[in-house]
């Protein structure tokens, strides 16, 4: 059997008026991410932790916010052009561990369907997804709530 462990890590900053996406879905929020992209710092630290499974990488090389093509992208779309990468092939993912530091809003409501999101996505079942919510005790710049922090692990097998 061959196995192998990703780690990933985002954080980004948060501004009144913006959109806030987190595991694929939208949540109600007074604030969102400043970001190139959707700004979902969940799905971007999950990509990070498939890519560095296969160690090919990280999602800046790959959608760069230098590149127009990706401004304003739907960070499901780079989830599922991660797992569609040629490096994949053979692979599956066994499991995946998230965990998301923001201090408000609380995200217990909509832990149920980003894990069922996340999972779809990655062609699992709903039970191989963790996503977990903290916040940081008002400590530091997410405790400030001036921004989210997110780690994901996962683990992928040979087929």
């Amino acid at each position: 059997m061959d196995f192998r462990i990703g780690q990933g890590y985002d954080v980004h900053a948060l501004a009144e008026g913006l959109p806030m996406w987190l595991g694929g879905v939208r949540i109600p929020s007074e604030t969102g991410f400043v970001a190139h992209s959707d700004g979902d710092v969940a799905l971007h630290a999950l990509c990070d932790a498939l890519l560095g499974a296969l160690a090919i990488g990280d999602i800046g090389h790959l959608f760069p916010d230098t590149d127009d093509r990706w401004k304003g992208v739907d960070s499901k779309e780079l989830l599922a052009a991660v797992l569609a990468r040629p490096e994949f092939e053979g692979w599956q993912v066994v499991n995946a561990d998230i965990t998301i530091a923001l201090q408000a809003p609380k995200l217990a409501p909509h832990i149920a369907e980003m894990r069922r999101t996340i999972a779809g996505i990655m062609g699992v079942g709903v039970d191989r997804v963790s996503v977990k919510a903290t916040t940081t005790e008002r400590l530091g710049f997410v405790g400030r709530k001036e921004g989210c922090e997110v780690w994901a692990i996962v683990l992928i097998e040979r087929k």
